[in-house]
């Protein structure tokens, strides 16, 4: 039975059909390149022959015409080779960062589990690099193996000896520099998974060196990162040096082989088998097999990460998918509300994770909150709402159409789950609200409703103020109100919102929570929030306890009537 390719091979092998033209191009033009300078000893031998040794000079001059000609080819070929591989590196690169990032990207999700966004960073950049080196290297690797060969060949005219001796030795000489490697694609592969997890912790750390700062954990994050680093390093080294006695063991072969080789054409000529010329010609040619032998040791370096590169790229293209999406054919249309009120969104008998057999309706146009006493309920029934995940069993309903049914891009603008950790991106403040916002939104009343018109007011340049990276010229305060002002702008049929006003003080959390009735009305919207002013204007409040509905009502009421629910509320 014949074993299944290894997704790391199947990579390589891809990027290769794909840069097949350029590839071609780049071994055609490095094979006659290899060929001029494996020539070019011939001609010299013959220069000599004719020139010095029977005194011939329009031989000679004839013969330095050949060799000036062939110089030029060897530029013209050599310059053509190393553009058609960069070619196809620069475009294997470019190729595999944007499979990532929309691997990444995609509605299914499931690719960055297990993965931090540094680590991510690093697969699609250092790693699909490596990957677009192959191709020079396998161009090279060509050129190389035709530039032996033609020696060989060259070598058999002078003297069967000494080109058996080449035809015989140097495939063995590869073969050894091919198992050499072996150790090198392991110790590159651990190289280049702690280098990305570094990055990773790096970025997240950096991320959150605000934080740090508030709790005063800088030195237990340093700490963390010195080991994680120190690791890296380890593993960086242990890389190199399995790098350097390959480089080193390699030399030394091809030495004593180019020695023998040298050694076996000096008897030669001792006897008289082949002339002085040939000679010439011989140990010129000895010299010259040193470049395509050396070159051999550098491809087998790069084949060998760039082996353990296509694994890891492979590792996130074929992670496993979070959801399925539903098949073209048999796809629902998604419901739209229009401007009429919302839509009805219907939990039946969900289980998932902590939450078992929960059911749970929303009228159209309704604002209901949620409340959850275990955080591991919330994550759950966040992640089925936003279809992150699928149910364990049960089903979601929008509108009466359940969510497998549907277009995942299509149903998340229908249905959106704005998370508590919702990040922003550089650019300005305006640009960060209408992100997603549908044409004419009404961005004046979005801001107010999210009470983000007092962040703008505080800001230099108001709207136009530029926002770095995940927010972090920004307090939490205000992250968090952009961050609500991007999903009210939105105006979703049906919007979910995970805590949106745990970083904002009490009288702006109340402004916050009429805005959001206000704006929200006719619209359905899910709370799902511990938050008293919050719940205070929703029509109704359900509360989730040990992964099922435990209560049901007005806020005002639970409170009086329900302890669990004073407890999670009040406390």
């Amino acid at each position: 039975m014949r074993k299944p390719e290894p997704p790391g091979r199947r990579v390589l092998h891809r990027a290769v059909r794909e840069q097949r033209r350029d590839v071609a191009l780049g071994a055609v033009l490095g094979m006659g390149h290899q060929t001029g300078e494996a020539l070019v000893p011939v001609l010299i031998g013959l220069a000599v022959d004719e020139g010095v040794v029977e005194g011939d000079v329009p031989g000679l001059l004839l013969w330095l015409g050949i060799l000036a000609a062939v110089y030029v080819g060897l530029s013209v070929s050599f310059r053509g080779s190393a553009r058609a591989g960069e070619r196809a590196s620069l475009t294997t690169a470019h190729r595999l960062r944007a499979e990532l990032v929309a691997r990444v990207l995609a509605p299914e999700g499931g690719a960055e589990e297990g993965r931090l966004p540094g680590e991510l960073a690093t697969i699609a950049t250092e790693d699909a690099k490596r990957v677009g080196a192959v191709m020079m290297a396998l161009i090279v690797a060509i050129a190389s193996a035709t530039g032996l060969a033609v020696g060989a060949a060259v070598l058999l005219g002078v003297s069967l000896p000494l080109g058996l001796l080449v035809l015989t030795g140097a495939p063995l000489l590869l073969w050894l520099a091919h198992l050499l490697s072996r150790p090198l694609e392991r110790r590159s592969e651990t190289e280049q998974e702690k280098a990305a997890r570094a990055s990773g912790v790096a970025a997240d750390l950096v991320a959150g060196l605000r934080i740090l700062k508030g709790i005063g954990a800088e030195r237990t994050a340093a700490s963390r990162y010195r080991r994680i680093s120190r690791e890296s390093l380890t593993a960086t080294l242990r890389a190199a040096r399995a790098e350097a006695w390959q480089n080193a063991v390699v030399t030394v072969l091809t030495g004593l082989f180019l020695a023998l080789v040298a050694l076996v054409g000096g008897r030669l000529a001792a006897r008289g088998d082949i002339g002085v010329g040939e000679l010439v010609s011989s140990v010129a040619l000895a010299l010259f097999l040193i470049g395509p032998l050396s070159e051999f040791s550098w491809v087998y370096a790069e084949l060998a990460q760039g082996r353990a590169s296509a694994g890891r790229i492979a590792g996130v293209l074929e992670a496993k998918r979070a959801v399925s999406p539903a098949p073209a054919p048999c796809r629902a249309p998604v419901p739209r509300a229009g401007d009429g009120p919302g839509l009805p969104l219907r939990v039946r008998a969900l289980a998932h994770g902590p939450l078992r057999d929960l059911h749970l309706d929303v009228r159209a146009g309704e604002t209901v909150g949620v409340v959850t006493t275990d955080p591991a309920d919330t994550s759950a029934l966040l992640r089925c709402l936003g279809r992150r995940c699928d149910p364990e069993a049960g089903t979601v309903e929008l509108d009466g159409t359940d969510l497998t049914a549907m277009d995942l891009t299509e149903l998340r603008a229908a249905l959106l789950v704005a998370e508590h950790d919702a990040d922003l991106f550089e650019g300005t403040l305006l640009e960060n609200v209408t992100a997603v916002a549908p044409p004419g939104a009404p961005v004046a009343a979005v801001l107010t409703a999210s009470a983000t018109d007092e962040v703008v007011r505080t800001l230099p340049d108001g709207c136009d103020t530029p926002v770095t990276a995940r927010g972090h010229s920004l307090s939490g305060g205000q992250r968090q109100r952009v961050a609500l002002a991007r999903a009210l702008a939105a105006d979703a049929p049906v919007l979910v919102l995970h805590e949106p006003t745990t970083a904002v003080d009490a009288v702006t959390e109340v402004r916050i929570a009429g805005g959001i009735r206000e704006i929200r009305a006719g619209r359905t919207t899910v709370l799902v929030t511990n938050s008293a002013a919050l719940l205070a204007v929703t029509d109704r409040v359900v509360l989730l306890d040990g992964g099922r509905i435990a209560a049901n009502g007005g806020h005002e009421q639970l409170v009086s009537a329900c302890a669990p629910y004073r407890t999670a509320v009040l406390s």
